[in-house]
């Protein structure tokens, strides 16, 4: 059974961002989500209600700039000029690739990230090289878990990164986690997706967990035996909906009230961690970014619920609007499809 609502996010395809009009759903200072489309990468931005914004990784290089020019489309959409705060939350391509094209065509305030490239990899090291270059001209901040992202009017709570994670529960979390007893024994993971920045972005009553590419032996340090982070009203679905994250004792855990998948046509939402994600105690709806090919009709959600739900680029997203008291609307523009979640 699916619940609540989620707000709009904003999926971006194609090279060229197709505006939506005003959503028929209007709240008083809200903070908004951008779910740009970089095709299986990830690309998020959140505008705050002060108007400061801050994005979560530049999907991949080439494609002629595609990826950073969706970004640029969906922060002037919003009439963003500046973003204050890009967060790398690791130095995969599809994380990574594109920040060398987006400061060239947007003022950058400030990089985050977690320090260090940390794997064994020819193809991770010159990305994170060129990563290097480009943070080396303005501000660039590493942060661990525990630390803050100072953005006005959100809360932005570091959960992992570069291996580790939080040892204390949050405020109003640390209950015994019943799903860690089933949960198998994940393989450890020596890639830069183990470490991951993970944040909760809190903005008074809404709460928002990605946790980028983390895989599940760090997945579990955060819920097992005891749920560090507690509830989620939105969960944004790890690494693209692959089955090497997505364990059910984090999902169970979090209780999502909506999910965000950001997987690409032939990238992510594989079945098992699908299912999982689908059949979570207490969630209303799931949202993709894309018709996962391999899922078939059996795992994908609805057609109303899937901003492109063909193969072929057509540049549709989604954008989530939240407000202070817990509720949010996620709207499709493909399908001008609007749904509201209350508290």
């Amino acid at each position: 059974m699916m619940r609540r609502v989620a707000f709009v996010f904003v999926i971006i395809a194609c090279g060229c961002l197709m505006l939506a009009p005003n959503s028929s759903t209007t709240l008083s200072n809200p903070m908004l989500i951008y779910f740009v489309d970089v095709e299986g990468g990830q690309a998020t931005l959140f505008v705050s209600p002060s108007r400061e914004s801050l994005l979560l990784d530049t999907g991949w290089p080439g494609f002629n700039g595609r990826d950073a020019d969706r970004i640029v489309a969906a922060a002037k959409d919003d009439g963003i000029t500046k973003i204050d705060y890009v967060v790398i939350t690791h130095y995969h391509r599809d994380h990574v690739g594109g920040v060398t094209q987006l400061a060239s065509k947007i003022k950058i305030g400030e990089f985050v990230d977690h320090g260090p490239n940390l794997e064994d990899s020819d193809v991770t090291r010159e990305d994170y090289a060129a990563y290097e270059k480009v943070a080396a001209s303005t501000k660039r901040l590493a942060v661990k878990p525990g630390d803050q992202i100072p953005i006005s009017g959100l809360t932005v709570q570091v959960l992992a990164g570069a291996g580790q994670t939080i040892r204390n529960p949050l405020p109003g979390a640390g209950q015994p986690n019943p799903f860690c007893a089933t949960e198998p024994s994940p393989p450890e993971d020596a890639t830069e997706n183990a470490r991951s920045l993970g944040l909760l972005i809190t903005f008074e009553g809404f709460r928002v967990v990605d946790l980028g590419d983390l895989t599940k032996k760090k997945e579990l340090e955060l819920v097992c035996p005891n749920n560090l982070i507690g509830t989620a009203d939105l969960f944004v679905v790890s690494h693209h909906g692959l089955d090497q994250s997505n364990s059910k004792s984090l999902v169970d855990a979090l209780h999502p009230r909506v999910a965000i998948m950001d997987n690409g046509a032939r990238k992510g939402g594989s079945p098992d961690a699908w299912q999982i994600v689908h059949d979570s105690p207490g969630l209303d709806d799931m949202w993709q970014l894309h018709y996962a090919i391999a899922g078939g009709k059996d795992h994908n959600v609805s057609d109303a619920l899937i901003a492109n739900p063909g193969e072929k680029c057509e540049g549709k997203y989604i954008r989530v609007i939240a407000g202070p008291d817990g509720t949010f609307t996620v709207w499709n523009s493909r399908n001008k499809y609007e749904k509201m979640y209350k508290k």
